[in-house]
Formats: C-alpha cells, structure tokens, sequence
C-alpha cells in the first residue's frame, strides 16, 4: 500500500512538471521504476500504460485553455506513434541484463539534455507565428517515438525543445501540443509492448496509482503552464534524472564502480545541480526585472507621447 501511495505522489509530481514543462512524466516514473528492481520493458510498458489515460486527461485541459495547435499535433503525432510502436517491440527483445544499462544511458542523456538545455538557453523566443513544416515535425515525430518507448520516456524531452528552438511556436502552445500528442506516442507503444511481452512484470496497481496521481495534476499544471518558470523546472527535473541514471549505470555490470568512486561521482554532481538550479534561479529572477522594466519604459512613453505629440498653436 505503502509502495501505491508512493507511485500515485510520483504520478501526480510528474505530471505537474510534465504538463508544465511539456516533458518529465515518463521520464521520472521509468526512473523511479528501475530505481525498485522492475523490469525495463515491463517499467516502460507501466508508465505507458499510464500515459494514455494522463495524457487524455492533459491534452484536454490544454485544450481548453488554449494551449493547443491542432495542425502540430497531427503532423508530430502521427510519425510518433510510428516510431514509438517500433520503439516498444525493439526493447521488449532485449535482455534485462542488456536493457537495464541501456535504458538508463538513455535515460542519462536525456536528463543532461535537460540540465543543460534549459540551465543554459530557458525557453528561447524568436521567429514566433512562422509555420512548423512537416518536413521538421515528421522525422522529429519518428526520433522522439522512438526514443520515448525505449528510454521510458523522451517524447517532451525531444520534441519540446526541438519545437521551442525553431521559435517558431510560442511556449504555451508548444508545451499543450506535445503533451496533446503523447497520447498518440502512448497508445501505440502500450500496444507495442502488449505485443512484445504481453502483461509480464505490468502490475495493474502500479498503473492505476501512476494514472490517478497523473489525472488529478493534469488540469492543474496545464492551468499552470503560464505562472511557473519552467527554466528552474527544467534543471531541477534534469538534475533528478542526472542522478538517479548515473547511480544505477555505476551499479550496473557495466561499470560496476566501487563505492569510493560512486560516491565522489555523486557529490560531483550534486555541486553541479545545486550550481544549476542558483544560475537558473537567478537568471529567472533577472529576466522578471528585465521585462519589469521594459514594461516601465513603455508606460513613461504612453504617458509622455500625449504631451509630446499635442500640435503647436501660433502665439497671438
């Protein structure tokens, strides 16, 4: 029971981030699948399973607060579920022994991309209203699919800021048309999996409980969307992911690192983090009083311009 509760919180604390940030759900629950022993299919196939009620529930909330692009949704969602059916009966024909490793390098870069992606640039802006081509949408569709089913998760982390570094779309939009179109990613890789292994290692508990902690924060963060910055999300969830892979890739047979090592790795990386989070802390902060001020500026310009533009009367 203990365990459920657990899932249900991670659930709802993923989708928070996830509807906010337009990545993180099944990235953060595969993590914390591994983290307790469960197989890597069988932990996809879980937090999929999940998604396709979360993500459901997400995709309407963002709809109905404008969140959505219709058009991006089909031209991405549709290679996605390509590539994430392809995905799914690739990892669920490999080893445990080979596809733990595996999925948790996956799962590493990732959570590098994501440190690093949004403590560097956050949410960069430019080029906005031009149109998203399918030529970019679909392959990005088909790579992000891909990489979502075999890491567990990966459809925000490739798509959101792929889509947000074209400028093209702004970020509300961006972030509700990904999570929108996950459900498709979501469905054809449950189907995958139920292919591959059929329900071998998938607790249906462990599903529900991932689902309803997912359903009650949809509408919530995808109200959110607008009010939390995403910049200090983005490293704080890149640095959760960070840790968590490299301990189990230091565990693994792989490298199979003594406990020295392991845990001067570790404290590396939490300077790191901690380092990360203050820089993206501060330029948040930064970036709030830049746009205070600008807004400042222009309200001295609207009062003064009326004075300025008032039309000269000759002297009698």
């Amino acid at each position: 029971m203990r365990k459920l509760v657990l899932l249900a919180l991670v659930g709802l604390g993923a989708q928070l981030v996830d509807g906010s940030l337009g990545m993180a759900y099944g990235v953060t629950s595969t993590t914390l699948l591994l983290a307790i022993g469960t197989n890597p299919a069988a932990a996809s196939a879980t937090v999929h399973l999940a998604e396709i009620g979360t993500t459901l529930v997400s995709g309407v909330a963002h709809w109905r607060f404008g969140n959505v692009d219709w058009k991006v949704v089909l031209k991405i969602g549709v290679p996605g579920a390509i590539g994430a059916f392809a995905g799914a009966t690739f990892l669920s024909s490999l080893s445990t022994g080979a596809a733990a490793p595996l999925m948790s390098a996956i799962l590493l870069a990732l959570g590098i991309y994501i440190l690093t992606r949004f403590t560097v640039a956050g949410l960069p802006k430019g080029k906005l209203g031009k149109p998203l081509r399918k030529r970019f949408l679909a392959p990005l569709g088909l790579v992000g699919g891909f990489v979502d089913s075999t890491g567990g998760g990966g459809w925000g982390p490739v798509g959101t800021p792929a889509i947000l570094a074209s400028g093209r779309l702004e970020p509300r939009k961006t972030i509700g048309s990904i999570d929108t179109s996950e459900f498709l990613v979501a469905v054809a890789a449950s189907i995958g999996f139920i292919v591959g292994i059929g329900n071998e290692g998938v607790k249906a508990g462990w599903v529900v409980a991932l689902l309803l902690g997912g359903v009650i924060a949809a509408p919530i963060a995808a109200w959110l969307v607008r009010m939390l910055p995403p910049r200090v999300l983005g490293s704080a969830v890149g640095g959760v992911i960070v840790l968590t892979n490299v301990r189990t890739l230091l565990r693994s047979d792989w490298i199979d690192a003594p406990d020295g090592v392991r845990y001067a790795v570790y404290v590396v990386i939490y300077a790191l983090w901690a380092a990360a989070l203050t820089y993206s802390i501060r330029q948040h902060r930064a970036e709030v009083r830049a746009e205070s001020a600008e807004r400042a500026e222009r309200a001295e310009r609207a009062v003064a311009a009326p004075e300025d533009d008032r039309p000269l009367v000759p002297a009698s």
